[in-house]
């Protein structure tokens, strides 16, 4: 005959029932002893005449719960997460273990399965932190004869607590304020990169991404172009105050026009009349910094998933498969916000606006020294001459092409070769094909050196960027 072992409380209910029934006991007073109407009473004594002592064991010892998951299902879920999908948060694991391992689970059986594996997720709330670093205190015995205090004091110094910050209204429309940021990460391949990031505040949408290898002023127009494209013009950006955009403080001498961003950014954010604030307090733009903490959780994971290691196949996938699937999962429906975006400009406006201008002068060969290399301006097809060290407006636009402004002129700069192609004396010439006439935009742009140079002067100074 098997050995019927209770728990302590069913062997105290059966000790209270067998007193009751060999002794012809009280039933009121056993009632009151196990907590039970006397009617309870009654169905335990019949149990204990019909079934004895294994009456009192719990119906559901030792049996599977219905909502249990199949071990091999569950040892599957701790191999995968270990050997394809590690970093991954258990909710962005749970959705694709649905979507692209055909594993249906809750995400509280994931979370659990993993747990019990000694698994915590990379999202881990600060009470669970709090809890499983004093188990881990307490199983290393480093807690032993210790105050309340003194326990609170090791653990708060062991999990360390992020101070927490204050709620804010977001804005009543879509397009009203627009933060942007740019995140330094390894996010594929082994070299770090940054990528730049613009949200609408009022629904979260992400606007524009793009990386790029370092924070630059191509990544930040690279963005801007995405915005004007798919949506308009916003009616303001906020961002940082990082000494990239207070390029005020390094030597006159040292200040080139790749590195003076927020000048450059803000000529054309004037352009379109896009206001731009800056703040050094990273809480007031807690949402993009939220953001750029999502995307270092999902999308680091997903690059890695997909073999991506080339920053052109990253910002392929960040356009065309990550960012929609941001916006449809924790972007609000934007339809249902009345819109402040402006219409979008033309691709011609936007080419031509979105361009980096640097100051130079001609020398005495009349040319342009500009990256290295000389150029020489055109018009029609043919060469002009200008005095040396006459003052110019080099502009190179979105799409790489070159003009320089002269006066109230805009002229097409020509890269002077070091070499002839080939010799009239020993090389047969080919036959020229006629050049085609090259588009000189129009002088509509805010193009004009004295007009940059007091922008220049304003962002330095007064700090007034656009």
């Amino acid at each position: 005959m098997r050995k019927v072992e209770l728990r302590m409380k069913e062997q105290y209910k059966y000790e209270i029932i067998k007193e009751l029934v060999d002794h012809n006991g009280n039933k009121l007073r056993a009632a009151e002893k196990l907590n039970l109407s006397k009617r309870q009473i009654n169905r335990l004594i019949k149990i204990y005449k019909e079934k004895g002592k294994s009456g009192f064991v719990h119906g559901n010892r030792d049996r599977k719960p219905a909502k249990s998951i199949e071990k091999p299902i569950s040892e599957s879920i701790i191999l995968l997460y270990r050997n394809k999908y590690q970093g991954f948060n258990f909710k962005h694991f749970q959705e694709y273990l649905e979507g692209d391992e055909n594993i249906t689970v809750s995400y509280t059986c994931v979370y659990q399965t993993l747990m019990r594996a000694g698994i915590t997720s990379p999202k881990i709330r600060k009470s669970t932190k709090r809890r499983l670093a004093k188990e881990k205190l307490e199983k290393e015995k480093k807690l032993k004869n210790k105050t309340e205090e003194e326990i609170e004091v090791i653990v708060n110094y062991e999990v360390a607590l992020e101070d927490s910050h204050p709620r804010s209204e977001k804005p009543k429309y879509f397009g009203e304020i627009t933060e942007m940021d740019g995140s330094m990460h390894l996010w594929f391949g082994e070299k770090k990169s940054c990528l730049h990031l613009a949200a609408d505040k009022a629904t979260n949408t992400i606007v524009g991404a793009y990386f790029d290898w370092q924070e630059t002023l191509n990544g930040y127009y690279h963005i801007f172009k995405q915005i004007l494209e798919n949506y308009g013009v916003p009616a303001k950006f906020k961002t940082d105050n990082r000494t990239v955009f207070n390029y005020q403080f390094l030597n006159e001498d040292k200040r080139t026009s790749d590195k003076d961003v927020l000048t450059q950014f803000g000529y054309a954010c004037k352009h379109f009349g896009v206001d731009i604030e800056t703040t050094s307090v990273s809480q007031a733009k807690g949402l993009i910094e939220r953001d750029n903490g999502t995307f270092q959780d999902r999308l680091v994971s997903e690059l890695r998933l997909n073999n991506i290691t080339t920053i052109d196949g990253a910002n392929k996938y960040l356009i065309e498969v990550f960012v929609p699937k941001f916006n449809s999962k924790f972007a609000l429906d934007r339809t249902k916000f009345e819109s402040v975006y402006e219409m979008s400009p033309t691709t011609e406006e936007i080419n031509y606006t979105l361009a980096v201008l640097t100051p130079r002068k001609l020398d005495n060969g009349n040319s342009i020294k500009y990256y290295n290399n000389y150029y020489q301006p055109y018009e029609n097809g043919k060469l002009k001459c200008f005095r040396p060290r006459t003052e110019c407006l080099v502009i190179k636009a979105f799409n790489g092409e070159l003009f320089v402004t002269i006066g109230e002129k805009i002229y097409e700069l020509r890269k002077l070769e070091t070499h002839k192609k080939y010799s009239k004396e020993f090389d047969e010439i080919p036959l020229e094909k006629k050049e085609k006439k090259k588009y000189i935009p129009p002088m509509s742009h805010p193009w004009k050196l004295a007009s940059f140079k007091e922008q220049i002067q304003r962002a330095h100074e007064k700090k007034i960027y656009a």
